[in-house]
């Protein structure tokens, strides 16, 4: 009997076990896919203010076309006239040209310089996105760098923001995919840093090397 209890007692600490492992790749890949929702979330709304401009513009273009079919109902009134008065036809007509020019001409100029206007707009609401951010982060920096100090130095620089150490380290994973940043461990503890800044530490010790 004491050798089935025994059994049974290392069975439920393997399963207390797995079970506790399970829990915590749980909680870390839901940290991850809120990261990522996050990410996708800023760049939809960014997405979503581009397509806003570029509806402002195609709208600004396509006042032109309606200006110009609005005095075209005029001209069939031309030949009716022309019957009975063909000497006063031709200058009807050329004031109606003309009015049509005039108008083609304050249409244009009014989506000129509303196209102006709006493609300056983007210049002036747009902020950089999370990725440059941490990008540009990691590549002033000269020695690694953990998740949370990232997170705590960008959300002092930029406290509207929002910034989490979830995104961030959902952020950093990316780079390091894309080869724009280098992971480190050090103990339990992960660090960054830009793929450019590691570089010249691997290189000097050759060097000195070669002239020694």
């Amino acid at each position: 009997m004491s050798e089935i209890q025994v059994h049974t007692t290392g069975l439920a600490s393997q399963y207390i076990t797995q079970v506790t492992g399970d829990l915590e790749r749980n909680v870390k890949e839901q940290e991850r896919i809120n990261g990522e929702i996050e990410v996708l979330q800023e760049q939809l709304g960014a997405l979503q203010h581009d397509h806003s401009v570029l509806m402002s513009i195609q709208e600004a273009l396509g006042g032109a076309s309606p200006a110009g079919e609005a005095d075209t109902p005029a001209a069939p009134t031309v030949p009716r006239q022309a019957t009975a008065e063909p000497q006063q036809s031709k200058p009807k007509k050329a004031a109606a040209t003309s009015a049509k020019a005039t108008a083609s001409k304050k249409s244009a100029s009014k989506a000129a310089s509303a196209k102006a206007s709006s493609a300056k707009a983007p210049k002036t609401d747009s902020k950089p996105t999370l990725v440059n951010l941490i990008r540009g982060h990691l590549e002033q920096q000269s020695e690694p760098r953990s998740a949370s100090e990232i997170s705590a130095s960008l959300a002092q620089a930029y406290p509207d923001r929002g910034v989490k150490t979830t995104v961030v380290r959902t952020t950093l994973e990316g780079l390091v995919a894309k080869s724009q940043a280098q992971r480190t461990k050090q103990g339990s503890s992960v660090f960054y840093i830009a793929t450019g800044v590691t570089e010249p530490a691997a290189v000097e010790p050759q060097q000195e090397a070669v002239a020694g």
